[in-house]
């Protein structure tokens, strides 16, 4: 029997960019064989992992095992844990301990956790000896169905989130639906938003299917949660493929952020907020004003935040613990929104849904007279 024999079924999705062609594998039981799938991509026996301790606690011993069973030596990174490791200090220290453990630019480094360590992660790689390889395995919901797949890598800055960064894509993402098991529920519904999103800005049908069916999907069952991976990585893959670097259709994927991404940065990138959370908010923020300017018919809003709601995620700015700045200070946060064209703010607004659009029109006096109403919403 053949290694490739061997493997668990799981399914693909492929990332179709040519010399870069990549696949996504989803299924359960794949980090256990990580290493059977990592190996063929090395050219000697030898890999580095990022992780951060949370995820390296739970899962950090399994995946050096399934490389040592295949001859692989790794070394491991252990960084901590949240939206703050994002930052210049922890990819120094990351570049710099990939550099003392004798990373080669012909060598591969695995990104072992969420968002935040697939982001800093492929950021390092793409520098690091002005660029090396790397693989995603990701542990969260969101990193699954969002962050791990397209190559968007980078930290944050004072100045706004994913500011400095890198267009580098991955050689393979391998997802374990058995890892979400581990998650708390508010991490678990956090990544939910990404889901839904797909739902929202391109499948009408897709997001009743959701309204259908999530609650199996947070149950555990793993059929809904291979059905709606696979979906989200589908439709994002397609995406990718015909506008890698976001000058055109890929910045529908961003609904929600341009709202969202302010949110995070005046909350301090912290727990008070999680990135899904924020673009919970900002996806019913983003159809409140597709509302507000008679760009799509009333009670989508209402459609929309309620299944939000239902998956535990908040979409009220009142939702939000403590107190958030002014809406002169949230809009002048957005303006640094890596999306901004000529000093003029991008919004991905709503015809209906599954029928998202970029608006590069917007007046910043609507914008701002929104977030004072949104100020007043309780």
């Amino acid at each position: 029997m053949s290694k490739a024999e061997a493997l668990q079924p799981s399914t693909t999705v492929a990332v179709e960019l040519g010399a870069r062609r990549y696949e996504i594998a989803i299924g359960a039981g794949v980090l256990a064989e990580a290493g059977k799938r990592i190996r063929p991509f090395l050219k000697r026996p030898v890999t580095a992992i990022v992780t951060d301790s949370a995820v390296a606690a739970l899962h950090l011993d399994t995946l050096r095992k399934s490389l040592e069973a295949e001859g692989v030596s790794s070394s491991a990174i252990i960084l901590p844990p949240g939206e703050a490791t994002k930052s210049y200090k922890h990819l120094a220290e990351t570049c710099d301990q990939l550099l003392a453990a004798g990373i080669e630019r012909r060598d591969i480094v695995i990104a072992l956790g969420g968002g935040v360590i697939g982001d800093l992660t492929g950021f390092a790689a793409a520098i690091l000896r002005r660029g090396v390889d790397f693989i995603q395995i990701p542990t969260t919901l969101l990193a699954q169905v969002d962050s791990s797949v397209g190559g968007k890598t980078g930290i944050n800055s004072p100045h706004g989130k994913n500011l400095i960064g890198a267009f580098h894509q991955p050689r393979a993402v391998l997802i374990d639906i058995a890892l979400l098991d581990t998650l708390p529920k508010r991490e678990l519904a956090a990544g939910y938003a990404e889901v839904a999103k797909y739902g929202l800005l391109g499948d009408a049908g897709f997001f009743s299917w959701l309204e259908a069916n999530a609650q199996s999907l947070f149950a555990g069952d793993a059929q809904s949660r291979i059905k709606a991976i696979t979906k989200s990585c589908e439709m994002k893959a397609r995406i990718v493929t015909e506008d890698e670097t976001e000058t055109g259709i890929r910045a529908l994927l961003n609904l929600g952020h341009t709202f969202g991404h302010a949110l995070e940065a005046a909350t301090g990138y912290s727990s008070r907020l999680l990135h899904g959370e924020a673009v919970a908010v900002g996806m019913a923020q983003a159809f409140r004003f597709s509302e507000r300017l008679g760009l799509c018919a009333k009670g989508l809003a209402d459609r929309a935040e309620k299944h939000l709601r239902a998956a535990g995620l908040p979409t009220r700015l009142a939702d939000i613990p403590g107190d958030l700045p002014g809406p002169d200070k949230l809009l002048e946060i957005m303006r640094q929104d890596k999306k901004a064209v000529a000093g003029k703010l991008t919004f991905i607004l709503v015809r209906d849904i599954g029928e998202a659009f970029i608006a590069r029109d917007i007046k910043e006096s609507d914008v701002l007279a929104f977030l004072m109403e949104e100020q007043s919403r309780t």
